[in-house]
């Protein structure tokens, strides 16, 4: 039995995460697996993340240490919505857009557990999305549909050539952070400028400061009359030590700190109405789960972002 195998200890004075009750009809955070997997660019596992996200979060508690130290389960309803079946395609986009449309009425927070980085697309249109933050060292901007290609879909894509009666978002309202170099083309940065795309570079936000960039990126995203704005956390933004189950990680990326601070800080904002976790391949994450727990981390960073809004 390895370490990351072995059962947890119970004490009732220390709740654990996770094990949060079925989503009844409404909540202030719900969690919604959204398996992708089927058109990746490389290939992964990751339709296996979301149960393993589910796992891991038992292996963490629930109190932020304040001061006044604060128990999660205390100030906010949390309920998990389950998956939604085979997500990939247009039908299975159809069916996440629908899901996440419902449950963004219902509740202050939707958290999308991937699943590639396909997911983005439907997750941000269920959420009706005026704005979009990424944490990402790619641009995503690639032609077709792949897991390289949401944030150019969000962009483009035509809803009266779609049967998924969704709107576009407005480039100049997009704000992508930790693009980082030797990850993406000249054509892809060419393809964000000439839309109007803010580009926080992962030297530009180690230069400026997580508290200084998470400012800029929430006006910006938020911007406009009735803001909504989607968060994609795209977890091979970091630093491949930390995040040897992405894929695309590579050495140099944000560290997990950094990782989580951009998370809290950002879904503190009460724009924020949707979140994703993507590209973990739980299948190739290595014998700690270390990729898996930290996603599961950013889970709780979500929640406690949003028990700060005042």
């Amino acid at each position: 039995m390895t370490p990351a195998s072995r059962p947890l200890s119970h004490d009732p004075l220390w709740p654990r995460a996770g094990a949060w009750p079925a989503f009844d009809g409404t909540a202030d955070a719900v969690l919604l697996g959204v398996p992708t997997w089927r058109t990746s660019l490389s290939p992964t596992g990751a339709h296996a993340t979301p149960a393993a996200i589910r796992d891991a979060l038992p292996r963490y508690g629930t109190a932020l240490m304040g001061p006044p130290a604060v128990e999660l389960g205390e100030v906010l309803p949390i309920a998990d919505a389950g998956d939604v079946a085979d997500p990939d395609g247009a039908s299975g986009e159809a069916r996440v857009i629908s899901r996440v449309r419902d449950l963004t009425a219902a509740s202050k927070l939707v958290i999308a557990l991937g699943g590639d980085n396909s997911l983005t697309y439907p997750v941000a249109l269920g959420a009706e999305a005026t704005g979009l933050i990424t944490f990402d060292a790619h641009f995503d901007l690639r032609d077709g549909i792949s897991n390289g290609t949401p944030v150019r879909r969000l962009v483009e894509d035509d809803p009266a050539a779609s049967t998924l009666d969704t709107a576009r978002i407005d480039p100049t309202r997009i704000v992508q952070i930790g693009i980082a170099d030797f990850a993406n083309s000249v054509a892809y940065a060419r393809r964000a400028a000439d839309w109007g795309i803010r580009v926080i570079t992962l030297d530009e936000l180690r230069r400026r400061g997580i508290d200084d960039v998470v400012a800029e990126a929430v006006e910006i995203a938020g911007a406009g009359e009735d803001p909504r704005v989607h968060l994609d956390i795209d977890v091979d933004v970091c630093d491949r030590s930390v995040a040897p189950g992405c894929p695309a990680s590579v050495p140099g990326g944000l560290q997990a700190w950094e990782l989580r601070a951009l998370t809290r800080a950002v879904a503190a904002d009460g724009r924020v109405v949707s979140a994703d976790l993507a590209e973990v391949d739980a299948t190739a994450d290595a014998d700690d789960a270390r990729t898996v727990r930290l996603a599961a981390l950013c889970v709780l960073e979500l929640l406690a972002g949003l028990s700060a809004r005042a």
